[in-house]
């Protein structure tokens, strides 16, 4: 059975750093592409970063270039999203998602280029 699970979200004071995994079961991870998403109350979800099968490629919507790397551990079926200078806007559930022929290059696509999401994590971020 397919299935993505996130963890290592929580509460952070602005400035500081967290780390989400995303651990993967029932599919061949370095098959495929990775996003993180993120929706914030109110708001519609949005791409956040996104890694090719091999890793070789990733991509950053321009709100978290330079703040935030995402990586691969395809022998631990797990994609890792580091977060580093979090500011209060950050604040949102973060989700990973398999993409289906999606190739990630630079881009991270839209929800419709993924097809199976995680339950999602809750970053909070206070001023």
């Amino acid at each position: 059975q397919l299935q993505l699970v996130e963890s290592g979200g929580g509460l952070v004071q602005s400035g500081g750093s967290l780390r989400l995994s995303c651990t993967v079961s029932g599919f061949t991870l370095k098959s495929y592409t990775i996003g993180w998403f993120r929706q914030a109350p109110g708001k519609e979800r949005e791409g956040v970063s996104c890694t090719s099968g091999s890793g070789g490629s990733t991509g950053y919507a321009d709100s978290v270039k330079g703040r935030f790397t995402i990586s691969r551990d395809n022998a631990k079926n797990t994609v890792y999203l580091q977060m580093n200078s979090l500011k209060p806007e950050d604040t949102a559930v973060y989700y990973c998602a398999r993409a289906g022929f999606y190739y990630c290059l630079g881009s991270v696509g839209t929800e419709n280029d993924y097809y199976s999401w995680g339950q999602g994590a809750q970053v909070t971020v206070s001023s």
